[in-house]
């Protein structure tokens, strides 16, 4: 896990939201353990309370489950509801503000889609 630490978010944050994009990314599957807190402290020089806080906030979402005596694990469904949980939440807040800049810059969004699967050659 390679990670480069902003100023403007608090690095439990920063710490949660890479395990997510981990879950998203399939990097962490279902039934994988989360590198421990103590391991995690140390390879990033974090305080084991700062990483603790990121986990339990993964806890509480039931994206990983804690199994006494053995450590975190991803749970089944973590990606799926990852997936809906941030197709809506892009949706809702980033889609309607980029929609406009679209719009207003006269592109048509077939158009605009075509563009970019041509620029990426094709790929989804």
């Amino acid at each position: 896990m390679t990670i480069s630490w902003n100023d403007h978010t608090p690095i439990y944050r920063q710490l949660r939201e890479r395990v997510v994009a981990m879950i998203l990314d399939g990097a962490l599957k279902p039934g994988d353990a989360l590198p421990s807190v103590r391991q995690v402290s140390a390879e990033f020089q974090l305080n084991p309370i700062t990483v603790s806080k990121a986990y339990q906030e993964l806890a509480d979402e039931a994206l990983v489950e804690k199994r006494r005596g053995l450590g975190l694990y991803v749970t089944e469904g973590a990606r799926e509801a990852l997936l809906a949980r941030e197709r809506e939440r892009f949706l809702k807040d980033e889609w309607p503000p980029m929609r406009e800049r679209i719009q207003r810059l006269g592109f048509d969004v077939a158009e605009l889609v075509g563009e970019a699967l041509e620029r990426t050659g094709g790929d989804r």
